[in-house]
């Protein structure tokens, strides 16, 4: 593959640089597994000649609205479906957080709020 959006963390970032072509690029940008970071990280050992590695960590306020609607509207119309595992209510979301954190969802979970 030629480009990669790492969603899932640091535990899996190499098999991700691993799996990226020459003159690929790999874009860091989430961290799901809660692994913040690589023990002895050592670049020349993890990052693959050729393959270019950047992040990203920025805030919803850095993407412009219209292009969130863009997202928004492909999620309205079904052209862009979300696996949702359950749908919680506020109160519930101790569980939600338990389901998240045992690695047990398959999808997203949703918190309704109000």
């Amino acid at each position: 593959m030629n480009a990669a959006l790492e969603l899932v963390g640091t535990n899996v970032l190499p098999d991700t640089l691993r799996a990226t072509a020459v003159h690929g690029t790999v874009c860091f940008t989430g961290m799901l597994s809660d692994v913040w970071s690589i023990p002895d990280f050592y670049p020349m050992a993890v990052i693959p000649n050729g393959v270019r590695l950047t992040a990203y960590g920025g805030e919803s306020s850095d993407l412009p609205a219209e292009a969130l609607q863009r997202y928004v509207d492909l999620v309205e119309a079904g052209r862009l479906p979300l696996t949702i595992h359950q749908v919680y209510a506020f109160e519930e979301i101790a569980e939600a957080h338990r389901v998240m954190e045992a690695g047990e969802a398959v999808g997203k979970l949703v918190v309704r709020v109000g």
